[in-house]
């Protein structure tokens, strides 16, 4: 049997959505892309969503917006994908790396108040696997300094920590749409924010600093003539994704339960072995972007290797940034610098988990690792 590590679940809606567009004369950012905006900020219950091009330039925008620059520093985890890293560098500022909890694997709060400085000016935490970071800590923390809350949400659409959806939780909150995200727009990101003036500036940004988009200079809705008001970006989503997006957010509810269905049997039928398997900690609701299996005494890459053998594709998430060649260079990283990151790195197998995923797929998963580890 065949297990790919993932899929897009992708239907006759989303394939009719993107035929109406292309029919539509109209295929940049548009009538499209507002309607999905608006549709996320409803999901959400925020006031404001502004639609990217990806999660890594709804993070640069939102230091950008934020005036986020040259001699600041920005907290974040080593724990995460390269984008949250790099562009703290892209826009002049240092990235000052803090260890994850041992637990959610998200960064650690005690470890956030011992990197502060005169310099800080906002921290960026990691929503691991589809488990948010602790809010109420790290909220406590930037109130007290005066920082901003930049969310790297990649993994967690439609989680929730203690009710509220996250998106709503932080200065601004960065979404991907990639295509093994719990809803996917092929490529694509958002942010979601409360504050209408960031929101504005956000806009502006991510399209080269133009006072107006295409559909207000080329429509009957508007004039030709625009303004560059910033050095922007060219970070626009486009009404293709946007109209795949709409058909996905309609099922985002029922993707993140069949997630979360999986997870439950997976942990049932996993917990005995000698793993550890994710769980949920504190009064939230974990969205199960990914299932982080950590191996506790066998050997990860052999592991993989078997699982291969029988099908299932698997991988790895993540080698902690202060591991690369670049980030050691640059700031003179050593292994063992952030031992529990390391620790969850070396040991750490995501087995397959997404809607689609048959029942005799998900046996055929559990058997396998049953009897690779027995």
């Amino acid at each position: 049997m065949k297990v790919p590590y993932f899929k897009p679940y992708i239907g006759r809606e989303e394939e009719e959505a993107v035929l109406s567009v292309l029919r539509s004369g109209w295929l940049t950012m548009g009538p499209v892309t507002e309607e999905f905006e608006a549709k996320l900020r409803d999901y959400l219950g925020v006031k404001e969503v502004v639609a990217v091009s990806s999660c890594t330039a709804a993070l640069h925008l939102s230091l950008l917006a934020l005036k986020i620059g040259e001699g600041d520093e920005v907290i974040t985890t080593p724990f995460t994908f390269a984008a949250t890293g790099n562009v703290i560098m892209h826009v002049g500022a240092r990235p000052v790396f803090v260890d994850i909890e041992t637990k959610s694997y998200t960064i650690d709060p005690e470890g956030v108040k011992e990197a502060i400085t005169e310099r800080t000016k906002a921290i960026i935490p990691v929503d691991y696997a589809g488990h948010p970071y602790d809010v109420r800590a790290i909220s406590e923390i930037a109130e007290d300094h005066g920082l901003f809350v930049i969310e790297d949400a990649a993994h967690a659409l439609g989680a929730e920590y203690e009710g509220k959806k996250v998106g709503s939780l932080s200065t601004t909150t960065c979404f991907s749409f990639y295509p093994t995200k719990n809803i996917t727009t092929g490529e694509g990101g958002a942010i979601a924010t409360d504050d209408e003036r960031v929101a504005e500036r956000l806009r502006l940004l991510r399209l080269h600093g133009m006072s107006k988009d295409a559909w207000k200079r080329y429509t009957s809705v508007g004039k030709w003539y625009y303004e560059i008001e910033e050095c922007g970006w060219k970070y626009n989503m486009t009404d293709l994704q946007a109209a795949i997006g709409i058909k996905q957010l309609e099922r985002l509810d029922r993707f993140i339960e069949e997630r979360r269905r999986i997870a439950k049997i997976y942990n049932s039928e996993l917990d005995g072995l000698d793993v550890i398997t994710p769980k949920e900690f504190g009064n939230v609701k974990h969205a199960y972007h990914l299932y982080p299996l950590l191996l506790k005494d066998y050997d990860r890459d052999e592991f993989i290797r078997e699982l291969g053998r029988r099908g299932i594709g698997c991988s790895v998430h993540f080698i902690p940034l202060h591991l690369h060649p670049f980030y050691r260079k640059e700031f003179g990283f050593r292994p063992g610098d952030f031992p529990r990151s390391e620790w969850v790195y070396e040991r750490e197998v995501s087995l397959p988990l997404y809607p689609g995923l048959t029942d005799e797929q998900i046996r055929w998963v559990v058997e396998s690792v049953k009897e690779v580890i027995g």
